[in-house]
């Protein structure tokens, strides 16, 4: 009997074994795309986040030392910290212009050539920054962290949508954690550098918050050795030929057929459509889902928490009996803590999917919120809450990085078709700035006003959000572009079902 079993499904045993798609790894000229796509993209996001809150004493006896140069008196303390939070603040409004400006330059100049003209910026920001405390000039820096800002929102922008069309289909979500890996690994080497013992100490920090050029000259080294997304190519120029030999050095002579013909199914279907602006996305009903969905996920990312976590970290760290001029290098350790969770979520993307990741992260991050305000609640009433305060701040962390943080931006990648894609993240990534800037603005006075139960606005955004993809994001592993198109149709015109006696009725749903 068994061997008789045997006989009859070893035929569809071995099919389903040759049909499973295997894990696969990117060939060296994928990764080094990639890398050099990411090191003046998102990792220049990350370093000049964390870069400029390693000078603040400096920069701040700076300004006061100009002013006092200028009209012979100190700065007031209200001026000063105006001046401080300006150049802080700034960058975000940089950045809300850069991905307000960073999908219209990735139809007109290429995702390739958008990426390298967006070193103009970086390149410019360094020399401003660099050159404002030998001038005597502090408006320089305010004005260097703007053009910085323009350059990061670009870079977010365009970045991660030149990966999601570089990668094949199969390491689509691998290829797309780069974003979040690069991201970390700006904020864990700015984190570092700006140690005292490197370029955080009083002299050097001119130098600090030039080096911002570093990235940008080894992505002008690097990124022009490598092909324009083969997709912008085919789909959006055309050129048959370029895109050929783009997919051969990409993915290899032997893989480049598979994703030639996914290419040319999405064109085909595209024929007669013009690339999307934002105004005709928010016009199309077909894609309501999907644009609502990358709405609040590009909100939920910066209003979940993290950003207040890490302004939580150096008191929870300090209650912990850290000694304040240790405090830098435990930080170094939450930002290495990020690091190796995006690393982690890049491997398992591909296997456990995104829903699984994203869903998980939020539900665990839900959890961690009511634990840390219980914690800062009771921080007093025993020596060993403070440390369950810290195991708090490092499970968060995690948990952000596990899902949300990687997640979120190939999510966005993978819910459009081509002519709506550079569309759908200059929206993305101007929500994602705005709500960068609302929390700058904002969390500070929660703080005051909440105190520690300003987390319970946070359980409930992630709480939320969790929900949310649980039930109308599908599973989007291993799906080419037009199958999760078609699958969100599909579900989008399931939630419109309406059932009377005659029978169901396809009702007309507007969001």
């Amino acid at each position: 009997m068994p061997n008789e079993f045997l006989n009859e499904y070893e035929p569809l045993l071995i099919k389903e074994i040759r049909d499973t798609p295997r894990l696969k790894f990117p060939n060296k000229s994928l990764l080094l795309a990639a890398c050099a796509a990411c090191i003046g993209g998102t990792f220049q996001y990350g370093y000049n986040v964390s870069v400029i809150n390693a000078p603040t004493e400096y920069v701040q006896t700076f300004i006061n030392q100009t002013w006092r140069e200028r009209y012979q008196a100190d700065i007031s303390e209200h001026v000063l910290t105006l001046c401080w939070s300006t150049i802080v603040s700034i960058f975000t409004i940089g950045g809300l212009i850069g991905a307000s400006i960073g999908g219209t330059l990735s139809v007109k100049l290429g995702r390739k050539g958008t990426l390298l003209t967006n070193n103009i910026f970086a390149l410019l920001a360094a020399l401003l920054m660099g050159i404002s405390y030998s001038v005597g000039v502090f408006e320089l820096l305010i004005i260097g962290r703007l053009v910085c800002g323009i350059n990061a929102g670009i870079g977010i922008c365009v970045q991660p949508l030149y990966l999601g069309e570089i990668a094949p289909t199969a390491l689509r979500g691998a290829m797309g954690m780069f974003t979040s890996i690069f991201i970390t690994g700006g904020i864990l080497t700015g984190q570092v550098i700006g140690l005292r013992q490197l370029l955080g100490g009083e002299e050097y920090w001119p130098i600090l918050l030039s080096t911002t050029c570093i990235p940008a000259i080894l992505q002008l080294a690097i990124l022009p050795w490598f092909p324009e997304s083969p997709r912008y190519l085919l789909i959006d120029k055309g050129d048959n030929e370029r895109c050929k030999k783009a997919l051969k050095q990409l993915h290899g002579v032997a893989d480049c057929d598979g994703e030639w013909d996914d290419i040319e199914k999405e064109k085909n279907n595209l024929l007669g459509f013009e690339a999307m602006k934002p105004w005709d996305l928010f016009a199309d009903r077909s894609v309501r889902w999907q644009l609502l969905s990358i709405i609040l996920l590009g909100a939920a990312q910066q209003l979940n928490g993290i950003n207040a976590i890490y302004f939580y970290a150096d008191y929870v760290f300090k209650r912990s009996g850290i000694p304040s001029e240790k405090i830098p290098y435990v930080t170094v350790g939450t930002g290495a803590c990020e690091c190796l969770t995006a690393l982690t979520c890049g491997m398992l993307i591909e296997c456990l999917g995104r829903k699984i990741l994203i869903t998980g992260g939020y539900t665990l991050m839900s959890i961690c919120c009511i634990l840390f305000t219980l914690t800062l609640t009771f921080q007093d009433a025993s020596p060993v809450v403070p440390y369950l305060s810290m195991a708090c701040v490092f499970a968060f962390i995690l948990s952000f990085g596990l899902g949300p943080g990687g997640v979120t931006n190939i999510l966005t990648t993978e819910l459009f078709t081509q002519n709506a894609r550079p569309a759908a993240y200059m929206i993305a990534g101007s929500v994602n700035w705005l709500s960068f800037f609302f929390v700058g603005l904002v969390f500070p006075f929660m703080v005051i006003g909440l105190q520690q139960y300003c987390f319970m606005f946070f359980l409930v955004i992630c709480f939320m959000v969790a929900t949310y993809i649980f039930c109308v994001i599908p599973e989007t592993k291993n799906k080419t572009f037009l199958e999760i198109q078609t699958e969100f149709k599909s579900s989008s015109n399931g939630k419109a079902v309406s059932v009377d006696g005659a029978g169901a009725n396809l009702l007309s749903t507007s969001i």
